[in-house]
């Protein structure tokens, strides 16, 4: 193992260029706890992208990218496909997004797993990485897309800009230079071009949400890709992208960018700690809400012809953009607290079919979302958003009033999944995908992936 590479933290320089050289002494001797952390972040993208590769835009993806004719060794998840590496990140982003179930880092509001995964994937078979440079590659991926989006703020993405997919290019290009054993200054440059790659707006936050958002961490993943393969061959750029003027946080978030996040406590604790696990297919903002309500229905014994109304009070920000109670798509579906706190009541919220057609206009789905009133609850909205805090109010019709609260839903580091919990919702995200095989080999080459090639993981989970 080469020495580590020792970093000045007193050196005067820019924070981004200091954030970059800690990034990239990683890729030597990153430290165990987060290497560990980072198998099971793999392991739950790589359920949520079998699964996902068999949605309709995961196949329109594929398809695409397949009539592109691009030769390659990388591995279109669900599929027997390889591909040329960009492509292959592209459809594996797609589809790890495609469905709701991808993990989150809360505070920094963004989802890390569905760009840093893909690209880090697709730069392993590229090179033919170990499974442990490939570990390496996520836990710096994972890194940097928190300390980048810390150094946005909430600016950019109040003016409708999709954090995933302004930040994923930058950080997935780390994630990918690291993975391809790439010099800092390699490295640099593919994060400087990628900083010309982060775009993406909310739109679909708004109603008829259609498929965009579902291609939002696939196109961050592909540019992440492009742009380290491009710095490989010598493409250069400018140093100073990220926190330079008219760099990317003075593009995104003008004076309320705080670069001295990029870069601050280094090493007090790792991003990577701090990632959430969806349990529910549905927008993080809403996991608190049903959790309360399933609980409520298997503890307080009523069911929902009881129900006269329900209150749900959480942050203001949830509120305001997920009030859609007329539910058009499935991204409408997901992203609805109304049809969701219907779905809680009357069917099961962690099946996915709950939230496809023709289920998300059953009538009496659309009975109960119109009985739901939002609120915003002072302490939800003061936590929000190191804390995804909600209270729910049940007002049955026999008079009783049911009413539980959540700080932090099963799934968030307050109250994390277990590794068994993962491993389960790995195998039933796989079953639901259509991938018939034994899958405990491909579990247990992640648990000894440090000795292991990432080729045979990949081989594990091609599809027949």
């Amino acid at each position: 193992m080469a020495a580590p590479v020792a970093v000045d933290l007193n050196r005067p320089q820019g924070h981004a260029r200091r954030l970059l050289e800690l990034l990239h002494a990683l890729g030597n001797d990153a430290p165990a706890a987060p290497m560990d952390k980072a198998r099971w972040c793999l392991l739950d993208a790589l359920g949520c992208g079998l699964f996902g590769a068999h949605q309709p835009w995961g196949e329109i993806m594929t398809a695409e990218a397949l009539a592109d004719g691009a030769h390659g060794t990388c591995s279109i998840l669900g599929t027997a496909h390889a591909t040329a590496p960009a492509q292959a990140a592209l459809c594996n982003g797609t589809a790890i997004h495609g469905f709701e179930l991808d993990d989150l880092l809360s505070e920094a509001v963004i989802h890390p797993g569905a760009v840093i995964i893909p690209a880090a994937l697709a730069a392993a078979q590229a090179c033919d990485a170990s499974g442990e440079q490939l570990l390496r590659g996520i836990v710096a991926g994972y890194e940097a897309t928190a300390r980048i989006s810390m150094a946005l703020g909430m600016e950019a993405s109040q003016r409708g800009f999709h954090k995933t997919s302004v930040v994923g290019p930058v950080a997935g290009a780390v994630a990918a230079s690291l993975t391809m054993k790439l010099s800092l200054e390699q490295m640099v440059n593919a994060v400087g071009l990628a900083c010309s790659c982060g775009s993406g707006v909310k739109n679909f936050a708004t109603g008829s949400a259609g498929m965009v958002k579902r291609m939002h961490a696939g196109r961050a993943a592909e540019a992440a890709v492009r742009m380290t393969l491009l710095a490989r061959r010598g493409f250069a750029a400018p140093p100073e992208a990220i926190d330079g003027i008219y760099g990317l946080l003075d593009a995104f978030s003008g004076s309320k960018a705080q670069p001295q996040q990029l870069d601050g406590a280094w090493g007090e604790k790792w991003a990577i700690d701090d990632v959430w696990v969806k349990v529910y297919p549905i927008c993080g903002w809403i996991q608190g809400v049903v959790q309360l309500l399933t609980s409520m229905r298997s503890e307080d014994g009523f069911t929902a012809g009881d129900v006269e109304k329900v209150v749900v009070a959480t942050s203001a920000f949830a509120v305001k953009n997920n009030a859609n109670a007329d539910v058009h798509d499935t991204m409408d579906a997901q992203y609805s607290i109304p049809y969701c706190v219907a779905v809680a009541l009357l069917g099961n919220p962690m099946n996915p079919e709950e939230f496809a057609a023709p289920r998300i206009f059953d009538t009496g789905l659309k009975h109960i979302a119109q009985r739901v009133e939002l609120q915003v609850d002072q302490i939800a909205d003061q936590v929000y958003p190191r804390q995804f805090a909600s209270r729910v109010e049940l007002r049955l019709k026999d008079g009783r009033t049911l009413s539980h609260s959540t700080l932090d839903p099963h799934g968030t580091p307050a109250d994390p999944c277990s590794v068994d919990e993962q491993v389960e919702k790995f195998r039933n995200l796989a079953r639901l995908s259509g991938l018939t095989k034994d899958l405990s080999d491909a579990i247990d080459i992640v648990r000894t992936l440090e000795s292991r090639k990432i080729s045979e993981l990949m081989r594990e989970l091609r599809q027949a």
